[in-house]
């Protein structure tokens, strides 16, 4: 019964819940199927405000019931919502409205999902287009949208790189070229940096460096070493080392701009060094550009910064326009056809699907016609400049600014301090990260075609929090 209905009784639409969230009962699943399917057919403005209550009331109980319950302590929407939750229900661009209409300017983009906004119409136009046609493939014949996809991102990346895998998730990116520098070296040492953050699967997870989501999932997969971030002295010193003791390295991974850690940009010698110690020792270089790639840093990719050229790039995030998901790793024809005598060696039922495709080439096409490398440079540098004006004002709370382009991180003298700045950001209708457990440096990543004048209005919003932030003793470590 559809919620536009005007003899329709919000309390009959609704299935009655059941004596436990466990039982049970397949005549319950599909009552509840329809009760979400018949609100998602009905324009927001016909739903009655009490259908729109129980969504967030919902939502709570489902994540509590049959997600995790943790989630509820760390999300700001449900901490801070007052008496309804923020659920998240539909977006436009650079604003978000919940399931009541409380609007909230973007400045999180999904950690880069939304690079050309929430709902771009062209990328919209284009999935739905090719939903229309066929929104699968059948696994046997061989499908255009992929092959021309690969053409076009083998003409956007640097050096030889020509061959590549779609996939879903930047963490199966990652997965895959681990997996393909193996295979092509037939050696299992890889390098890692301190900080930098690839994924949580069992093997991006071992290339991981951070300590909270490695130690209780210990053993990973063996041979990785981890050196600081940016020093690429470091780098040699584990390369010398373990060609001197004979242990096989098959690759060097590294982020262009440490993303997770806040935006942080190496020294500008950095990554040439990498590929000049990789070329001299002889192993491969991974660059991972699942969060910076697509314009994020002010080019099309964060390598194209310092000129050279992976052997292997990961891609995701922004791949698929955030309309759908879509990831891939790519390499050169030398490295690849290791894959070749037997390409079952690397499967996937649903990456690189005809709509995610789709979504990907609406997205470069964006890309290029507004620009969005170049308004990532210009609005990036823009906000740097005036975040330090804020650092300059309000120094006992804003410590430090790092980023490139429209990545940037704002670092807190503690996660409580950095905290307190999300949360009054998100009762002023800001989104950005930062949770109770992870806010020391809070990230700024918004759609790369954000208006200027919601970036004029996210900063007197901050200014307004940084006003505001009590410092309570022990807010702020002796030694920060």
């Amino acid at each position: 019964m559809a919620y536009n209905d005007p003899t329709a009784s919000v309390a009959s639409a609704l299935p009655t819940p059941l004596e436990s969230p466990h039982l049970r009962d397949p005549d319950y699943a599909l009552a509840e199927a329809r009760w979400m399917l018949d609100l998602i057919k009905t324009p927001t403005d016909k739903v009655p405000l009490e259908a729109r209550q129980r969504i967030s009331e919902k939502t709570v109980e489902n994540f509590a019931n049959h997600i995790n319950a943790g989630f509820l302590e760390h999300r700001k929407s449900a901490t801070l919502g007052g008496e309804f939750a923020i659920t998240e229900w539909e977006g436009q661009g650079s604003l978000i409205r919940d399931a009541l209409g409380r609007e909230f300017i973007d400045m999180l983009g999904g950690f880069g999902l939304y690079s050309y906004g929430l709902r771009h119409p062209k990328i919209v136009a284009a999935v739905k287009a090719q939903i229309d046609r066929s929104p699968q493939y059948s696994q046997e014949m061989l499908d255009p949208l992929r092959a021309q996809l690969a053409r076009v991102i083998a003409h956007l990346t640097p050096g030889d790189i020509q061959k590549g895998f779609f996939a879903n998730s930047g963490t199966e990116a990652i997965e895959g070229a681990l997996k393909l520098a193996k295979f092509y070296t037939r050696k299992k040492g890889i390098i890692s940096m301190k900080m930098g953050f690839h994924g949580k699967t069992l093997g991006s997870l071992s290339v991981t460096g951070k300590g909270v989501f490695r130690e209780p999932i210990l053993p990973l997969l063996e041979g990785v070493r981890f050196v600081p971030f940016g020093d690429a002295d470091a780098v040699e010193r584990e390369l010398e080392s373990a060609r001197s003791v004979g242990d096989g390295i098959a690759a060097v991974i590294v982020e262009p701009v440490q993303g997770e850690a806040g935006g942080i940009v190496p020294p500008p010698d950095f990554l040439p060094r990498l590929r000049a110690l990789c070329d001299h020792y002889g192993v491969l270089l991974i660059v991972d550009e699942v969060q910076t790639g697509f314009g994020r840093t002010g080019k099309i990719f964060g390598v194209d910064h310092a000129g050279i050229a992976p052997d292997i790039m990961c891609f995701g995030k922004a791949l698929g326009g955030g309309v759908v998901a879509c990831s891939g790793f790519f390499s050169t024809a030398k490295i690849w056809s290791v894959l070749e005598p037997n390409p079952f060696m690397h499967t996937t039922t649903t990456g690189g699907n005809p709509i995610a495709c789709t979504a990907a080439l609406a997205a470069i096409e964006v890309m290029f016609e507004e620009d969005t490398p170049g308004q990532a440079a210009e609005k990036g540098a823009y906000m740097m400049g005036k975040l330090q004006e804020l650092k300059a004002r309000y120094p006992d709370v804003l410590r430090d600014v790092t980023g490139q382009g429209l990545l940037i991180g704002m670092r807190f003298p503690s996660s409580t301090v950095g905290y307190k700045v999300a949360s009054g950001l998100f009762q002023r209708r800001v989104l950005t990260a930062g949770t109770l457990t992870s806010a020391e440096s809070i990230r700024i990543e918004p759609a790369l075609n954000v208006p200027r004048e919601l970036l004029d209005e996210t900063l007197n919003r901050l200014e307004d929090t940084f006003k505001n932030v009590k410092l309570e003793p022990g807010d702020v470590p002796k030694s920060a």
